[in-house]
């Protein structure tokens, strides 16, 4: 295998896309942390720490789940199950990276990020990619906190403390992380059988993962009205959020009888804009509020 493929193997693992939402939502809670523009050379620092990490998890996701992928249609090309990396080769980039962003972490940022990026990591890596995954329908749910830290992440890495309005930032992501992903897991729902993986609609039913998706977007719209009633965001992020939540509890909507199986796929595409785009609005309206 050449040079190139072998580099594009392995950015493969680091499941590049969802480290670019992370890092993103990370830059957002930094730059809310802080009334001004915050330090940049201290944003591309901690964002290279806090990307390490999340790859580093993605890459120990690949090693675990590697059976399973082998046998789900939609990861059954990832570096691993196609024989394009050996176990040895993604064990040691996935330590190598960790070992870099906590570095770069403690002697640059600070050693609380640190502590919670390191945390973040096992908690996604090891508790529910080797425990969770396999263990309740409610995995998504319970591992949700993993993904939910980096907007914390950023804020402490300009504060070096942590406040309520990053809390609320992990809140957010928090509960939109089950509908988010149950609406794959519908769309996904036999191949995480085949996999034996005991995701909500395998284990309880399409329909109850429907009803499920619908209850936890009613609270995301609540939750979301949080930054507003805080204080911590005003008129521009409130309205952003009311036209997001408008489409998300569409398709929450529109999912409890769908005409067509692509409808879950259409919703799990759309949560993934509207977390960009409401993380976006809680930027435009801390700047547009400076001044």
């Amino acid at each position: 295998m050449g040079l190139k493929k072998t580099i594009g193997s392995f950015l493969g693992l680091c499941k590049l896309r969802v480290v670019a939402l992370i890092v993103f939502t990370a830059i957002v809670g930094m730059a809310l942390a802080v009334p001004g523009v915050p330090d940049l050379l201290l944003v591309a620092i901690a964002s290279l720490g806090i990307g390490m990490a999340a790859s580093s998890a993605a890459a120990i996701n690949h090693l675990l789940d590697a059976r399973a992928d082998q046998v789900m249609v939609r990861t059954r090309h990832r570096p691993l199950p196609s024989g394009q990396l050996a176990s040895g080769q993604v064990l040691a980039f996935a330590l190598g990276l960790a070992a870099l962003s906590m570095i770069i972490l403690v002697l640059y940022v600070n050693v609380l990020t640190a502590i919670l990026t390191f945390a973040s990591l096992i908690g996604y890596a090891v508790i529910y990619t080797a425990w969770l995954k396999r263990a309740t329908p409610q995995n998504i749910v319970i591992g949700g906190a993993a993904g939910a830290a980096p907007p914390v992440l950023g804020w402490t890495a300009m504060t070096g403390e942590l406040h309520a309005y990053a809390l609320i930032l992990f809140l957010i992501i928090f509960v939109w992380t089950p509908p988010h992903f149950w609406a794959l897991a519908i769309f996904r729902r036999h191949d995480y059988e085949a996999a034996d993986v005991p995701m909500m609609p395998v284990t309880h039913g399409v329909e109850f993962t429907r009803w499920q998706i619908l209850f936890y977007s009613i609270i995301l719209v609540l939750v979301t009205l949080l930054p507003w009633l805080t204080g911590m965001s005003g008129l521009v992020y409130l309205a952003g959020s009311i036209v997001l939540n408008i489409g998300f509890m569409g398709y929450a909507i529109a999912l409890m009888k769908p005409k067509s199986e692509q409808l879950a796929m259409q919703m799990f595409n759309y949560s993934v804009i509207y977390l960009m785009a409401l993380f976006a609005f809680l930027l435009v309206d801390h700047y547009l509020t400076l001044t």
